[in-house]
Formats: C-alpha cells, sequence, structure tokens
C-alpha cells in the first residue's frame, strides 16, 4: 500500500511537473504572440502617424497652390477687364477717326471702305480654296 502511495504520489507531482511546463509553454507563446501583437501595433500607429504627417503636408501644400491660383486669377480678371477697357477706348477712337475721315476726305473714306470689302472678298475666297 505505500508502494502505491509512493508511484500514485511520484505520478501526481510527475503529472503536475508536465502540466505545469505544458501551462509554462502555453504562456511562453502567448507572451511570444502578444509581443508580437503590440509590435505590430506599434508599426501601424507610426504608419498612421506617417500617413497624417503626408496628409497634412499635402493639404498644406494644395491649399499653398490654391491661394496662389486664386492670386493668379484674380490678376488675371484684372487685366482682362482692363483690355476690355482699352479695347472700347480704341473702338471709340476708330469710329471717332472714321467720322472725320469721312467729314473731311470722303473720297478717301470710300476707298477704304471698299479696300477693308476687297480684303474680307480675298480671305473667303482663300478659305473657300483652303477646305
Amino acid at each position: 500500500m505505500t508502494q502505491t502511495y509512493i508511484i500514485g504520489g511520484a505520478c501526481f507531482v510527475v503529472g503536475f511537473i508536465i502540466a505545469f511546463l505544458i501551462q509554462l509553454l502555453a504562456i511562453m507563446r502567448l507572451k511570444k504572440e502578444l509581443k508580437s501583437t503590440k509590435g505590430y501595433l506599434e508599426s501601424e500607429k507610426l504608419m498612421k502617424e506617417n500617413l497624417k504627417k503626408e496628409n497634412n503636408a499635402v493639404y498644406q501644400l494644395r491649399q499653398a497652390s490654391e491661394v496662389d491660383l486664386i492670386k493668379k486669377l484674380q490678376v488675371a480678371e484684372a487685366l482682362i477687364k482692363r483690355l476690355d477697357e482699352d479695347i472700347l477706348l480704341l473702338q471709340k477712337s476708330n469710329e471717332e477717326t472714321e467720322q472725320l475721315l469721312q467729314v473731311t476726305q470722303p473720297e478717301l473714306h470710300t476707298i477704304k471702305l471698299k479696300l477693308i470689302e476687297a480684303q474680307n472678298t480675298i480671305a473667303r475666297y482663300k478659305a473657300q480654296l483652303g477646305k
């Protein structure tokens, strides 16, 4: 009977040690996986921060270029407005010169109109031949 108790106790102790080692290996494997997961999570956080920084840089660059383009557009609009005003002044000046020419030298004015008509006709013929 004592031998049975000793063998039973020894088996119990050996079983306990085996179970302890199995649990220890499982815990070590879980710690390794946890460490690996933490490393992966940290790398994902770093990637997210980098992407945020890049996104902010791109957004600021876009904003700067947008402001620059708006300024260029305003300058262009002002230039177009000035050009329109200059064209209107030139047209008015041409009309006044035409009227003055018609009043002071009607023959020259008639010849000028015929010349313009002839140039328009030549341009039409050239366009028809070009097609």
